[in-house]
């Protein structure tokens, strides 16, 4: 764990948090087929199916199971860095968020006295808090009194290492707005270095509503992918059954790729061979080492 943010305002102002599955909105996807604006569909050529796997050169098919870009414009950075190592890829959303308890949020983002500092573990958190302080009045008691009084705390975000946070451990808990799938091993550890949190459960992961029938219409129009790539152990369990399903016998001739270790762990979990796991979780990372896997 590793203090990232030094100001209120740089948290505030940055959505984009070093995480391992990230995942948000912002780019123009078709809700009827998940592909972003600058993917054509169009059916498997006959030298693909010739020589699937067997030429480097050959433009394979990936299917990158996650959210679309968070704000910006323009292609999904891992679509384009796919695209430059010569391989079609297509988006399909996987998730969907509902906030819920921001009066809660709000209240206790108002009583800074009441905790240590804040945590968050994905840019979720940092939205639900930013929602908080739309209403105008509160805006205002904000930037007068309280931001500098957070200012004055620690802020965390996940970062390599955990044991660092008990080196500045606080009586007063820290204020960990989080979602509703959430894994134990931050709690964990930081109960071990003496680190207390108040958690706060801000928002509700669940399915796209249209992830099935994307996942279904693009196996029919595009047929079986050469490599998927999962973001998020909750990607892997929404997706999975949907895929082994539409996959069939060609399921092993998948290569399967996961953007860190929590998620392939996941995949393996599964059943999954795990083909690539990026070094660090980027679009370089992950194209490299699925360019390699499709060698």
């Amino acid at each position: 764990m590793v203090r990232a943010m030094k100001t209120v305002d740089s948290w505030l102002n940055s959505i984009v948090i070093s995480r391992r599955h990230m995942t948000g909105a912002g780019c123009n996807v078709s809700p009827l087929w998940g592909y972003p604006p600058c993917y054509t569909p169009r059916q498997p050529s006959v030298l693909k199916l010739l020589h699937r796997g067997s030429e480097s050169s050959v433009e394979m098919h990936v299917l990158l199971l996650k959210e679309p870009r968070e704000g910006g414009s323009g292609p999904d950075p891992y679509i384009k860095e796919l695209a430059s190592r010569g391989h079609n890829a297509t988006l399909i959303p996987v998730l969907s968020f509902t906030f819920v308890s921001l009066n809660t949020l709000s209240d206790k983002l108002f009583q800074p006295e009441q905790h240590g500092g804040l945590i968050f573990t994905s840019p979720r958190a940092v939205e639900a808090v930013k929602m908080c302080l739309e209403d105008d009045e509160r805006t205002e008691q904000w930037n007068m009194d309280i931001k500098d009084k957070w200012n004055a705390k620690s802020i965390y975000v996940v970062g390599k290492a955990t044991a660092t946070l008990g080196e500045d451990a606080n009586i007063l808990p820290l204020l960990f707005p989080c979602g509703s799938i959430k894994r134990e091993v931050l709690p964990t550890a930081l109960r071990e270095n003496g680190v207390s949190l108040d958690t706060l459960m801000v928002y509700q992961t669940a399915p796209h509503p249209d992830l099935e029938k994307n996942l279904k219409n693009h196996f029919t129009e595009q047929g079986v992918p050469d490599s998927i790539a999962f973001f998020s152990p909750s990607g892997v369990k929404f997706c999975l059954e949907t895929v082994r399903r539409l996959s069939g016998e060609q399921l092993m001739q998948i290569k399967f790729a996961a953007i860190g270790p929590t998620t392939a762990e996941a995949m393996t979990a599964e059943g999954l061979s795990v083909s690539c796991s990026a070094d660090k979780p980027t679009a370089e990372h992950l194209a490299a080492g699925i360019a390699k896997a499709l060698q």
